[in-house]
């Protein structure tokens, strides 16, 4: 079932496409429908999922690419960001050129029901009775072609994920040569708030940040205006999404086809069963290692861990989850929080380093992790700095993209690893808070939702 370059759009065909689709709703999931829809994963069941992602999957990645080419201040127009966009528009074309079940055998009683409708003039594609992703009612019917088509797709699907890797490594050295731009020709919007005397630019444009956080020295040199702040959120935030859908798909279908097996507690990437204390060793040993590697420090701070309430403690507590999300997180943390303690005890302090305190609660809606350090704290007015994409404390290292990606970062330097960390947090309903001492350490909240009933909050 190859797809012949005829199949692809041109490019004026291209953007209007992606014009119309952009307008289009997205579709919510949660953990649990995806947990319920992945439990047996069959060939047919794989056929509907296919159905879903391939009407889904367009959507979010139109609203990115309008996004992407009308950002402020002249961003659209940094080359690693144009890079970053034509990588969306070769992901777009890719799903609109991938030949619909029925073109390729599938028996039509296999389908879902689709239709074609006028829209404000205009033929619009729907999909009835895709709007929830639910478990289909199972059909035993097993056929070659839906095999071979779910398989295809499969492989479409790992392309754009590949093609989508450094996305990350790209924005970040986007936003970085707009920086760069700002100080080259002194218009930095950030800067220009701070000068009093630049009333017409207070005139036209709303505060961007509030007074007294600009009285901080750091705040110029790494703030960045708020407009850019909240589409970097919601770009991704969409990342996220995008990446889960993908991920999962990708895992039911190689179990589906025979390629793979997930263990006993897991549907797809998802753990029925995550283990809290599991997680939280191994996103410390690997922070200890990153530590080690930079600094060279032989007996670094150690952890002590308590599980359960101020009455009862517990060996561990289990949840639905998805266990490289939690690990990016805790992994951010402790980094931060090593490296907070060792720069100010020393490098050869060794045992005499206080320990990271970490603290598990359940409660009935939320289990909420607390991870406590005497790394001497942060400023109260430079709180806020540290959820700002390329602030960091840390010595400013190279984007290399061997160096950073979803699943490997260095100890610290790119002011990406907080930020992003809330926002898988909050991708399952959770939260990310910091609380600080200055003088004594700082406290990390993050709050997860045990009930996994949340949709996705997805951007619009």
């Amino acid at each position: 079932m190859a797809i012949s370059s005829a199949s692809l759009p041109a490019a004026s065909n291209l953007r209007q496409m992606i014009q119309r689709t952009a307008k289009h709703a997205q579709t919510q999931v949660s953990l649990k429908q995806m947990v319920e829809f992945g439990s047996k994963p069959s060939p047919t069941t794989i056929l509907r999922a296919t159905q879903f992602i391939h009407h889904e999957l367009p959507i979010r990645i139109a609203k990115r690419v309008v996004e992407l080419e009308s950002l402020p201040y002249n961003l659209s127009s940094m080359s690693s960001i144009e890079t970053v966009t034509e990588w969306y528009h070769q992901s777009f074309a890719d799903l609109a050129s991938f030949p619909a079940p029925e073109e390729c055998g599938i028996p039509r009683k296999l389908l879902r029901e689709q239709s074609f409708e006028k829209e404000d003039g205009k033929t619009a594609f729907e999909v009835r009775r895709i709007q929830r992703y639910c478990n289909p009612l199972e059909d035993q019917t097993a056929l070659k072609e839906v095999n071979e088509y779910n398989a295809k797709f499969m492989e479409c699907l790992e392309v754009i994920k590949r093609r989508h890797d450094p996305v990350a490594l790209n924005m970040a050295q986007g936003i970085q040569e707009l920086k760069d731009h700002w100080k080259a020709t002194k218009s930095n919007p950030v800067r220009r708030q701070m000068d009093m005397t630049a009333r017409a630019f207070k005139r036209t444009h709303p505060s961007l940040y509030p007074s007294q956080l600009l009285k901080n020295p750091d705040a110029a040199a790494n703030l960045l205006p708020t407009d850019l702040q909240s589409f970097l959120d919601r770009f991704y935030m969409s990342r996220i999404g995008i990446r889960m859908l993908i991920g999962q798909h990708v895992a039911l279908t190689k179990a589906s086809l025979g390629k793979s097996k997930f263990p006993a507690d897991h549907v797809g990437i998802i753990c029925t069963k995550t283990s809290i204390r599991d997680v939280v060793t191994q996103a410390y040993d690997n922070a200890i290692g990153v530590l080690q590697n930079a600094s060279g420090v032989l007996n670094p701070p150690q952890i002590k861990m308590y599980i359960g309430s101020s009455t009862c403690a517990k060996n561990d507590v289990n949840f639905m989850y998805v266990p490289s999300h939690l690990h990016h997180c805790l992994f951010e943390l402790f980094k931060n929080s090593l490296r907070a303690t060792v720069e100010r005890y020393g490098t050869d302090a060794d045992d005499e380093y206080p320990p990271i305190k970490v603290v598990v609660a359940e409660g009935n809606e939320d289990i909420t992790i607390k991870i406590s350090d005497e790394g001497g704290g942060i400023r109260r007015s430079g709180l806020p700095l540290i959820w700002t994409y390329l602030y960091t404390t840390a010595e400013k290292q190279e984007l290399e993209s061997n160096l950073y990606n979803d699943f490997r970062a260095p100890m610290a330097g790119f002011g990406y690893g907080l930020p992003l960390s809330r926002l898988y947090s909050r991708y399952w309903g959770g939260d990310l808070r910091v609380i600080s001492m200055e003088g004594f350490g700082t406290d990390a909240y993050v709050h997860l939702n045990r009930l996994s009933n949340c949709d996705e909050p997805l951007p619009s």
